[in-house]
């Protein structure tokens, strides 16, 4: 069981990051286009951002596509990132099925869970869940409190096909169970690396995150 996320740093923080794909070079040319000059400045680039943001007694849920690298090399990388790790396992983690990569590093490793993140439930995936558990949930006033935070898609068609599903289900009105018309609920959060600068991001930070990005493209 993961504990409730904390707002006092005082206590810890809880961050999501999904397809970092360490030691996976070909990404800085094909598909994402990272634009790194070597495998070795993109990872030392992304362990710097993640360090920086991360202390050893925060959590950091990963969904999905920690590693491309060797046993040795992930060993060595997951020694020397910062928190206490969970992995939601992605299509590309060895972890699960090679008993040569270390695994106690996370606190587990799941391809699904549901947690409480400041009073809001999360549902983690590294694919994409169109119609989550909870979507409808709302508190006290009325607000939505259930988000779906996944991986996968990158930065790819799938991912604006997603974004158009979301445009679609939130202009729809439904009648709810009091008899009151109200828009569909549609939090899906790709919390794909590159759209953070590589920084794991707590979720109010994926929230605007999002928000902010998809606002720029137009969205």
């Amino acid at each position: 069981m993961v504990p409730e996320a904390g707002t006092n740093r005082g206590e810890f923080m809880r961050y999501y990051i999904s397809d970092c794909h360490f030691f996976h070079g070909e990404l800085n040319d094909k598909m994402d286009c990272r634009g790194f000059g070597s495998t070795e400045e993109m990872n030392a680039y992304m362990l710097k951002k993640w360090n920086a943001k991360v202390r050893p007694n925060d959590e950091v849920v990963i969904l999905g596509d920690l590693s491309w690298g060797k046993p040795d090399e992930t060993k060595e990388l997951l020694n020397r990132l910062n928190g206490r790790l969970y992995l939601i396992i992605g299509n590309h983690d060895r972890f699960h099925e090679n008993n040569a990569y270390r695994t106690d590093r996370f606190v587990w490793m799941k391809h699904y869970e549901e947690l409480k993140d400041n009073k809001r439930k999360i549902i983690l995936s590294h694919y994409p869940i169109m119609c989550y558990n909870g979507q409808y949930y709302r508190n006290e006033k009325g607000e939505e409190k259930t988000y779906m935070l996944y991986g996968h898609v990158h930065d790819t068609m799938d991912q604006r096909l997603i974004e158009r599903f979301q445009d679609i289900t939130r202009g729809t009105i439904r009648t709810d169970r009091n008899g009151n018309e109200v828009h569909i609920p549609c939090n899906m959060i790709n919390c794909f690396c590159m759209y953070s600068d590589y920084t794991p991001l707590t979720l109010d930070e994926w929230i605007i995150c999002d928000r902010e990005r998809r606002k720029a493209s137009g969205g």
